[in-house]
């Protein structure tokens, strides 16, 4: 029996979001605070550079930022303009965006991508219009001066994007606003960002399907630094030991690893950032550290990759182009038509990532799974598989990320957020509205318990302890629970509001 969510409890955790928003919101008063890094390694009393796009004028943003900043903290922060090409970068830092945002929070504290909607979502439950806007704005300004939504907005994640959901941040704000003149403006960078993703090298031309392939080489400067262990060793270290201690027989060990030399290879760091690229960092999902994720079409992308496609149907619609509208509700098809030919494993009654090379579905269950549900387009034949398949993801505490227990965070017994919501969505979407309300009761109510215990809300969750305590849980990656947390704090609005207990 799911226990009931008191109108006290609820107003608790609203008051908190609420006054969260602030905390976590970042402009150009905040500059010097933006610019600190934790995950990287910084030298006592040198500045903290902010770069600007070469697309902007540099005496005009030096003398904006100058103006909101005491003379203090100038001192601390260099204004540089970034270079041209990525590999110029000799010394990294922020990347500016000029209007405010919303980070994660914790260690997290620049604007990534598909977090971003998540907050967005929150922020619209709020009204906070103004910032709502200004969120959207900032990716939509990334993408025009720095070629793609980022991972975050550092200099080291110019070579990677993440999850696409702008479309999805667009119409949610215009579903407010109802500006047709904001809403054309944002057309051509839309395709821009669609672009990116069906293009090679994320496109695979033989499957029509696209993968996450981020273009990056060698190691993620922010994992050297930051994502140390109780030994100091890093990440990398970690999977060396790894590699040289189990046999793997998910992928061919010798693409990623020099067993002789003791060294990743170039492969397994493209692989590294492909799989940061996904959001998902870091889960077996794709084998050992996902770095084999290069050679797989996701189910997670390839859905959104539809709903991107049906978004921009959607708005050529709004803005009266019918034909562009059913170009676009056209690709979509197509792409809901691969996607099911290729994805979905009618034995299993589950969507699963497909390998390109071996031709098969890996038997990896994952959280994915309920995209298709949540995008509207698995058939209801296709929804009744997965809802008979729900116990193999249901905790107490709302969706497990997979169903194995590997060391990783985006692994069980640990469950987030944003995943919960989405198969909620998708539950509600075909009418399985007993289950999708169960799940987020579940989820909610373990919220809860752990900010009424610790008055706060966290990146990710034990759902099987129903636990934010985490730490000891995760081998590999970072082990932090962040607080904060941007996304989080979305995502338990639009739960309520799911469930109506506004």
């Amino acid at each position: 029996m799911t226990k009931q969510i008191t109108t006290a409890q609820i107003t608790a955790l609203r008051t908190h979001i609420k006054r969260t928003w602030k905390t976590l919101t970042r402009s150009h008063q905040h500059l010097l605070q933006s610019a600190k890094d934790p995950k990287l390694e910084h030298q006592v009393n040198t500045p903290w550079i902010v770069y600007i796009s070469p697309q902007e004028d540099y005496d005009t943003v030096k003398s904006v930022l100058e103006r909101s900043l005491s003379t203090q903290e100038i001192q601390q922060i260099e204004i540089r303009t970034l270079p041209s090409e990525v590999e110029a970068i000799q010394e990294h830092g922020l990347l500016y965006l000029p209007g405010a945002y919303v980070v994660p929070g914790g260690r997290f504290n620049e604007m990534y991508g598909w977090d971003s909607y998540f907050i967005l979502l929150g922020l619209l439950r709020d009204e906070e219009w103004e910032l709502a806007q200004s969120q959207v704005d900032q990716l939509l300004y990334q993408v025009q001066h720095y070629g793609t939504i980022l991972n975050a907005n550092r200099t080291y994640m110019l070579s990677r994007s993440q999850p696409p959901v702008l479309s999805l941040m667009v119409l949610a704000l215009f579903q407010h606003t109802q500006d047709q003149e904001w809403l054309k403006s944002t057309v051509p960078l839309l395709e821009q960002f669609y672009y990116y993703w069906v293009v090679p090298p994320h496109l695979n031309v033989a499957t029509g399907l696209s993968r996450y392939y981020a273009l990056g080489e060698g190691a993620a400067p922010e994992v050297l630094f930051s994502e140390l262990d109780e030994e100091g060793r890093s990440h990398y270290e970690r999977v060396k030991q790894y590699y040289q201690t189990f046999d793997i027989d998910d992928y061919d060990v010798s693409l990623f690893y020099d067993k002789e030399n003791d060294e990743l290879t170039d492969l397994f760091y493209k692989g590294d950032r492909s799989m940061r690229e996904s959001g998902f960092d870091i889960t077996n999902r794709f084998g050992p550290f996902s770095v084999d994720i290069i050679h797989y079409a996701p189910v997670c992308l390839n859905s959104l990759l539809y709903q991107m496609e049906q978004d921009l149907g959607k708005i050529q619609a709004i803005l009266g182009n019918q034909e562009l509208a059913q170009q676009w509700s056209d690709r979509a098809t197509l792409r809901r038509e691969r996607i099911n030919q290729y994805l979905w494993d009618d034995a299993k009654g589950l969507y699963l990532d497909y390998h390109f090379q071996n031709g098969e579905c890996r038997a990896y269950e994952f959280a994915t799974t309920f995209y298709p549900l949540w995008t509207g387009l698995a058939s209801p034949e296709q929804a009744q598989y997965l809802v008979k398949n729900l116990p193999l993801f249901e905790a107490c505490g709302g969706i497990f990320t997979s169903t194995r227990v590997t060391g990783n965070q985006w692994d069980a017994p640990f469950g987030w957020a944003p995943l919960t919501l989405i198969a909620v969505w998708g539950l509600h979407r075909y009418g399985y509205h007993e289950e999708g309300d169960r799940i987020a009761h579940k989820f909610l109510n373990m919220a809860i318990k752990e900010f009424e215990r610790f008055g706060n809300l966290v990146e990710k969750y034990d759902v099987e302890r129903c636990s934010a305590q985490v730490s000891e849980e995760i081998c590999f990656g970072y082990s932090s629970n962040e607080v904060g947390f941007g996304w989080t704090n979305g995502s338990i609005l639009e739960l309520l509001a799911a469930l109506n207990l506004q």
